[in-house]
């Protein structure tokens, strides 16, 4: 198997996803041709038919056979299914990582904390740091399992920005669950957690908020 496979194909799900949230891609719309694609990217075609299956794994695109692939509308219920099962562990995930986080994995998550808001004061895109955030609160519990379910999570995370409009009250609530983690407060980062998953439900319903 190549190697470089993964990092190419990523590179070309995260360009399309890119110009979907940006706008330049909407629902309906259809993707540029596979040709189109390998040309732009400048990979194989092996690569954007991978590409194209992570991003119809995400609900982002259908692929409609004989005509093309094409944008869907906003997959918020996917979302929110993902939602309620992030809700049942990393509640849990954030009370061990408070019983267990290291010194140096706190260090990580206060660094990721502040990449979120020094990408948002450039205008840049924070879900690269806002997934790592979370990965590393998934690695502070010391459970395989909650590392390995959230490192699936991050793949579809990754592919979608938090609403506009929602950033400081986010940020806050981060702050709120590192505090708990760092003075080892098991209760407090479980519901710090759980107030922040539930907040990010009702951001996704009424993206003003």
């Amino acid at each position: 198997m190549n190697k470089g496979r993964p990092s190419l194909a990523h590179g070309v799900v995260e360009g399309i996803a890119a110009r979907i949230r940006q706008g330049d891609l909407k629902p309906g719309d259809r993707l540029p041709t596979e040709a189109a694609i390998v040309a732009e990217h400048g990979v194989s075609r092996s690569v954007v038919r991978e590409a194209i299956s992570h991003l119809q794994a995400a609900g982002l695109v259908e692929t409609r056979h004989g005509i093309g692939t094409f944008v869907l509308e906003p997959p918020q219920q996917t979302a929110l299914a993902i939602l309620e099962l992030r809700m049942g562990m990393e509640t849990e995930a954030a009370a061990l990582a408070a019983a267990r986080r290291t010194e140096a994995q706190l260090a990580a998550l206060r660094a990721a904390l502040e990449d979120m808001r020094r990408a948002q004061a450039a205008g840049e895109p924070t879900v690269e740091a806002d997934v790592r955030f979370h990965r590393i609160l998934a690695e502070s519990s010391a459970n395989p399992y909650f590392i390995e379910l959230q490192g699936q999570l991050g793949k579809l995370l990754s592919l979608r920005e938090r609403p506009a409009g929602s950033f400081a009250r986010m940020h806050h609530e981060h702050e709120d669950i590192v505090e708990a983690i760092a003075r080892q407060d098991v209760d407090g980062a479980r519901a710090a957690m759980r107030t922040h998953l539930s907040n990010s439900g009702e951001r996704m319903r009424k993206p003003s908020l």
